[in-house]
């Protein structure tokens, strides 16, 4: 087969002759030449955050892949965009009175229509870079995730993580990142790219956190303790009963009933109903109060300051009082506070979804792959 040397523009070689005069390589090669430059070599940070703002975000920042904080982070970004040189992270606020709703219902809305809105954000972001011509992916700010990991680590890039090394806030107690103006109203996404800017953001050198211990008081299972503790499976446990470990124990409850009488009596009517409401529009959280609650950044702080007690009395009170099913593990450390601190929300023990152990027989030793807790 002949070829044609294809000398318009840069990055010109000899293509085989059929290739070299197809419409859409001659179309190429022409805007080669009219741009022989390329992507510019360095992101301009204020064109990025310019373009970041008029995606939707109500702020971002970006940050070097090789920001000492993201050492964890670099293989796992390396392998869902090879090349990356910085990831810009994207931040979009929530209206909190609705965050703060006892009403699950209008909280897990303002949930989901906020991710909907950072999402499509990051996707902006990631287009006009590809745009300009650069490589720019923007994984997913929420679910769906990489559940093929299952029980590994599920996301491509920890966003809070990334959040925080860029400078747009500080992770408080309640594992959530805080930022100095909007608080703990925000929903976090991160865009990768391969490119260099010319800005990083800057690590706070404060804590937004005021200490007002407000996220413990309303964990309904404990999982935040004053000192700084975090117990992560009694969080999962409750708040994600409706995604995916909740799914699979709601599966196990289904399998391992007799007959719909017995299901019946291990399920309840609005518990099955919620179900189908996760699996037909989207999972629901059983309870963001830690973040409801919390009073830190400056457009938040405002109320808190002015009457501590009408704080209480509406923001957290309407949260404790709220009589509502705690999801728990059997004999744990969630399950006992629960049943101390908030005696008028009844407790339910469930597997939490993790396998349980294999069936065994007395001699023989538990299985050495369950990831399921065991009483010792």
């Amino acid at each position: 087969m002949s070829e044609q040397d294809t000398t318009e523009g840069a990055g010109a070689r000899k293509l085989p002759a059929p290739l070299a005069a197809h419409p859409s390589v001659r179309a190429v090669l022409a805007r080669r030449a009219e741009r022989p430059a390329g992507p510019p070599p360095v992101i301009d940070a204020d064109w990025l955050r310019a373009l970041c703002l008029e995606a939707g975000a109500d702020d971002a920042a970006a940050v070097s892949l090789d920001h000492p904080d993201l050492a964890g982070e670099r293989d796992h970004v390396l392998a869902a965009l090879p090349g990356t040189r910085s990831l810009i992270s994207l931040m979009v606020r929530m209206n909190r009175d609705n965050t703060r709703s006892p009403a699950r219902s209008v909280a897990n809305q303002e949930f989901h229509q906020t991710d909907e809105q950072v999402n499509a954000a990051a996707r902006t972001v990631a287009r006009a870079l590809q745009d300009a011509g650069h490589h720019a992916l923007n994984p997913s700010a929420g679910f769906p995730q990489e559940m093929e990991n299952f029980p590994g680590r599920i996301w491509v890039v920890a966003h809070k993580t990334v959040a925080v090394a860029a400078g747009l806030g500080v992770m408080g107690l309640h594992r959530n990142v805080i930022h100095p103006r909007f608080g703990s109203f925000v929903l976090l996404a991160t865009v990768l790219v391969d490119a260099p800017v010319s800005a990083y953001g800057q690590a706070l050198d404060y804590n937004p956190c005021v200490d007002c211990k407000l996220c413990v008081a309303a964990c309904p299972v404990g999982a935040i303790g004053k000192d700084g503790a975090f117990d992560p499976l009694a969080c999962t446990t409750h708040n994600y009963r409706e995604f995916m470990s909740g799914f699979t124990d709601w599966v196990q409850t289904v399998a391992d009933s007799e007959d719909a009488a017995d299901f019946r009596e291990r399920v309840t009517d609005p518990e099955n109903a919620s179900m189908w409401q996760s699996l037909a529009f989207k999972p629901s959280y059983k309870s963001g109060y830690c973040l409801a609650v919390c009073p830190a950044g400056e457009d938040v702080l405002g109320p808190y300051l002015d009457d501590r007690k009408h704080y209480l009395d509406t923001v957290l009170r309407p949260l404790r009082d709220k009589t509502e099913t705690l999801y728990v593990l059997p004999g744990s450390a969630a399950q006992r506070y629960a049943e101390r601190r908030f005696p008028h929300k009844p407790t339910k023990e469930v597997t939490g979804g993790w396998r349980p152990p294999a069936k065994r027989g007395p001699d023989q030793d538990p299985d050495p792959g369950s990831t399921a807790p065991r009483e010792e």
